[in-house]
């Protein structure tokens, strides 16, 4: 499957941020600006090396070292741009060991330092790679930043100012995480909006599905990262997941463990497939979790684990939607047509490997399994692979994006 989406977007999409693989061309959306970044090369590489595919990651890193340039005129999203380039050149690098993957990164992460420029140090959620002017999504709350974004920079510019020997980078997440520190949050809750100009919460949502999501799994995974030695970055963690608990997460009439969001001082009985992610992240931060709870963390991220399957096991294609309720009988499906869809996501599958990594139970392999398959049934296309509009119909539409991530995470 690998071979299939990367042989495509080399043959029709090369150098284009994503593939189309109906149409057979290049793809590219507005989080990467208007410009050719080669999106899916840099995501993909260490998929590519894990899987000893070495010709295709060479073809990579030739295209890298001679067509990735960030001094272009466009506007592109701080946090896409560092998970999908930044982390992916670093991860490149410390597998590889080949100096360009550090070169570029470190070229990068100079482009994104302006977004840090606003009155609070809570980065805009945009930056002009040339000129370095930065702005907020029009949709988010109030000109606010969004909790998942600002959130979701950490762990690559701690390893930036650790490469490059300049603390600025450093600096500047650390600056995040002391601000947030500081701030009331109503019930123990993050809202996922902050205003970087006032330093305020924008509406109280809180979602650990988009908008919230990988904050979370940032602040456990710089505590793992620094060998455990950042215990600030612990019990920030264990005192969100805690609010989180009482709050958020809900058993269901069908005994369904759910992650609802929190919307105006109510709950909402609906998870989003992004959320399915938690279920290995509690898995992962059972150990070192406080008051003896290692065994109750496990065991909720099991019980996500068997939701996010019910989400999957209850469509006709055996792939999950992207978002479904908790509510009047129905339980783990999708209501609203434009939630139906599935993009070639990875958090589901993710949540299994975690699951089987800590317990050996084949049932895990075999729920990634079902899950291989329906994709390579329902996405495989003969120019890559695409998501589809909706998982409840047998005769499915595809939306004709071959996501950069689906080989840099759901094939990984």
């Amino acid at each position: 499957m690998m071979k299939h989406a990367w042989d495509s977007y080399r043959q029709y999409g090369w150098g284009h941020n994503e593939l189309k693989p109906l149409a057979k061309k290049g793809h590219s959306t507005n989080i990467f600006g208007n410009s050719q970044l080669g999106a899916t090369i840099v995501d993909a590489l260490d998929t590519l090396y894990i899987m000893g595919l070495h010709d295709e990651f060479k073809d990579g890193q030739e295209w890298i070292e001679q067509n990735l340039d960030f001094g272009v005129n466009s506007e592109v999203s701080v946090f896409e741009v560092n998970i999908r380039f930044i982390g992916g050149l670093l991860a490149a690098y410390y597998l590889s060991g080949q100096e360009v993957f550090k070169l570029k990164a470190v070229q990068l992460a100079e482009k994104l330092l302006p977004a840090f420029n606003t009155p609070t140090g809570i980065p805009w959620a945009m930056v002009n790679l040339k000129s370095g002017v930065g702005r907020n999504w029009g949709w988010a709350s109030a000109g606010s930043s969004i909790l998942a974004e600002f959130g979701t920079l950490h762990m690559e510019f701690v390893h930036l100012t650790y490469l490059t020997g300049n603390p600025a980078y450093y600096q500047k997440v650390m600056h995040i995480r002391k601000l947030l520190a500081k701030m009331d949050r109503p019930n123990g809750l993050y809202p996922n909006y902050l205003n970087p100009r006032t330093g305020r919460w924008g509406q109280h949502h809180t979602s650990v599905g988009g908008l919230g999501d990988s904050f979370y799994e940032y602040l456990l995974k710089a505590w793992l990262m620094s060998d455990k030695t950042d215990t600030e970055a612990r019990k920030t963690y264990d005192d969100a997941i805690e609010a989180i608990e009482r709050h958020l997460i809900r058993k269901s009439n069908g005994g369904l463990t759910f992650i609802g969001e929190w919307k105006n001082g109510h709950l909402e009985r609906k998870m989003g497939h992004l959320a399915c992610f938690a279920g290995g992240m509690f898995a992962l931060g059972a150990d070192g979790s406080p008051d003896d709870k290692a065994g109750h963390y496990l065991q909720l991220g099991a019980e996500i684990a068997h939701t996010c399957h019910e989400s999957y096991d209850r469509t006709v294609l055996k792939l999950g939607p992207e978002a479904f309720k908790f509510d009047s009988g129905l339980e783990a499906v999708a209501v609203r047509q434009n939630e139906k869809y599935y993009i070639l996501r990875p958090e589901v599958i993710e949540t299994y490997w975690y699951m089987w990594r800590f317990t050996h139970d084949p049932k895990y392999r075999q729920w990634g399994w079902e899950a291989a398959q329906a994709i390579d049934k329902y996405c495989r296309v003969s120019g890559g692979f695409s998501g589809v509009k909706d998982v409840y119909s047998s005769n499915p539409t595809y939306d004709d994006v071959q996501q950069s991530f689906f080989l840099a995470e759901t094939l990984k």
